[in-house]
C-alpha cells in the first residue's frame, strides 16, 4: 500500500551516510561550543568563590562592621568603620577553622582543574576532538568531585 506523499525510492546508502555524517559533525561542533561556554562560566564562578572576600558581611545598619570570605576576614572595632583584616591563602595557618581550610583546598583544586581544562582547549589544534573531549571531561569530573566533597562538610 502506498502512502500519499511518501517518496517512491529510497536514497542510496552512500548518500544517506553523507547526510547523517554532515548532521553529526554539525551537531557535535555545536555541543562542543556549548560545552566550552559552560566550562568558562563554571571557571568564572569558581574563581569568584575562591577569591571573593565578601561571602558574608555587614550592611549599613549592623552594629559592628566586618565580613568574611573563604580565607580572608575583616573585623571592625565597633566605634568606627575601620577594619582590621587577616587571613591569606598563602599563609595557610591564618585561616580561622579547619572547615574553611578544607573548603579553601577543595575550591582551589577545583579552580585549578577547570582553568587547566580551559587551557586544554588549545589541544584542539594538535589532537583529535575525541581525545580533547576525554581529557577535558575527566578534568571537569574531578573538579565537580571537589565541589561535591566541599558540600559534604
Amino acid at each position: 500500500m502506498m502512502v500519499p506523499g511518501a517518496p517512491t525510492t529510497m536514497l542510496p546508502a552512500s548518500e544517506a551516510v553523507k547526510i547523517y555524517q554532515t548532521n553529526y559533525v554539525r551537531n557535535s561542533r555545536a555541543i562542543g561550543v556549548l560545552w566550552a561556554i559552560f566550562t568558562i562560566l563554571f571557571a568564572i564562578v569558581n574563581v569568584v568563590c575562591f577569591i571573593q572576600p565578601y561571602w558574608i558581611g555587614d550592611g549599613m545598619d549592623t552594629p559592628q562592621a566586618g565580613y568574611f570570605g573563604l580565607f580572608h576576614y575583616c573585623i571592625g572595632n565597633g566605634l568606627s568603620r575601620d577594619l582590621t583584616c587577616q587571613g591569606s591563602f598563602m599563609e595557610f595557618s591564618t585561616i580561622p577553622s579547619g572547615a574553611f581550610k578544607a573548603a579553601s583546598v577543595f575550591i582551589g583544586m577545583s579552580m585549578a582543574l577547570v582553568i587547566g581544562c580551559i587551557g586544554c582547549f588549545t589541544l584542539f589544534f594538535f589532537c583529535s576532538t575525541g581525545t580533547v573531549y576525554k581529557i577535558c571531561g575527566w578534568m571537569q569530573l574531578a573538579a565537580e568531585k571537589q565541589q561535591l566533597q566541599l558540600m559534604s562538610f
